[in-house]
């Protein structure tokens, strides 16, 4: 039973995962700020200006004390597994996934449903969409750092 499974669990090479998930985080990341971009075209020059320096500034508050840290410890996660294969879905962790939801229906509503108006809302998706995007560079360069060693070997 347990071979049957395993069989059935989509196995790629960890790199492979690292890849993944910093692709993902720069995806996102450049949705999120191409949402705030067209967002601020609907203000005036100096309100547009005055958000989008509130956004960058959340964005090196929320990769500093956050998104950094994060992407190092998944990309310690995703080297310390055995083998040289793992799950596909392992790009994050398990416990990720629940909050990937929230954070999406959230995302959602806020577009959508927000009284908020969306001038003011592109900070919020600037500040995190940039520091997703700026995150994402720590998966890239793990990458070409494992690519040089093996070309060094």
């Amino acid at each position: 039973m347990r071979s049957a499974l395993r069989k059935l669990k989509p196995a790629v090479p960890k790199t492979w995962l690292q890849l993944l998930a910093g692709t993902m985080w720069l995806g996102v990341g450049l949705m999120l700020d191409g949402f705030a971009f067209r967002w601020l075209k609907l203000a005036d020059f100096s309100t547009a200006f005055l958000l989008s320096g509130l956004g960058l500034l959340l964005a090196a508050g929320i990769y500093r004390f956050g998104f950094s840290g994060l992407a190092r410890k998944n990309i310690q996660r995703i080297s310390s597994f055995g083998g040289e294969r793992a799950c596909l879905f392992a790009f994050q962790s398990w416990s990720s996934y629940p909050l990937v939801a929230v954070m999406i229906s959230l995302g959602i509503y806020l577009r959508v449903y927000s009284p908020i108006p969306k001038p003011l809302l592109a900070s919020g998706y600037l500040g995190i969409g940039t520091a997703l995007f700026s995150a994402s560079l720590h998966y890239f360069a793990h990458l070409f750092q494992l690519r040089q060693a093996r070309l060094k070997a």
